[in-house]
């Protein structure tokens, strides 16, 4: 199998603004899917070509990835006066997140070694996608605390024009921190599972206590 992986993540969608007099207050509204994609193959060589053809595409490239996390946030953020100012009235940023992971149906017939392998990378590949999932959690509860938590302005027209930088700002640094961990994830790919492969092994080869006694 390669020992580089590619993860995808989709444009974000800009967070959607509206202006009514609304309680003030913070709600994330978060929903998490997973599906799966199917792969075929006999020899890790056949399995590395499921993985890359029949894998997650990224839209941008084109190119296909053994899994991915596909991310869109949205919300509303209402406006209200008060006295001569106008300040955010309430924040409410959604995210929704779907995992696309691989499903290999040849497991159950596959040798030892092979699946051994699989159930590594397998797994790996579910902790990356869920930690992407992770990150963009954490990014839209900061989303909200950063819209209640702008100061007022003279008017709600450039109060809506603050929210909307805000929102810019906080998709940038969301980017970021993903970009960041991809590259982490990248940079350590091959020690990483030897380190798990080496894990599984020893735990295949110890003794269970019934075994012991």
């Amino acid at each position: 199998m390669t020992t580089a992986r590619k993860f995808l993540l989709v444009p974000l969608a800009a967070l959607l603004m509206i202006t009514e007099p609304l309680t003030a207050g913070a709600e994330t509204v978060m929903n998490k899917t997973i599906t799966y994609f199917s792969v075929g193959g006999r020899t890790a060589a056949e399995l590395d070509a499921a993985l890359s053809s029949q894998g997650p595409q990224m839209r941008e490239t084109g190119a296909r990835h053994p899994g991915a996390t596909r991310i869109k946030f949205g919300g509303t953020v209402s406006y209200v006066r008060r006295g001569r100012l106008c300040s955010v009235g309430s924040a409410r940023v959604t995210l929704n997140t779907k995992l696309i992971l691989p499903r290999w149906k040849n497991r159950n017939t596959a040798g030892r070694d092979l699946g051994l392998v699989w159930d590594t990378l397998s797994s790996d590949i579910k902790r990356h996608e869920e930690r992407h999932a992770e990150i963009a959690r954490n990014h839209a509860r900061d989303m909200e605390k950063t819209f209640l938590s702008l100061p007022p302005a003279v008017d709600c027209e450039r109060m809506q024009a603050r929210v909307a930088r805000a929102s810019e700002d906080a998709i940038a640094a969301h980017d970021k921190d993903q970009a960041a961990f991809d590259r982490r994830e990248a940079a350590n790919f091959d020690l990483r599972m030897v380190r798990l492969l080496q894990y599984r092994l020893e735990r295949m080869a110890k003794p269970t206590e019934s075994q012991t006694r």
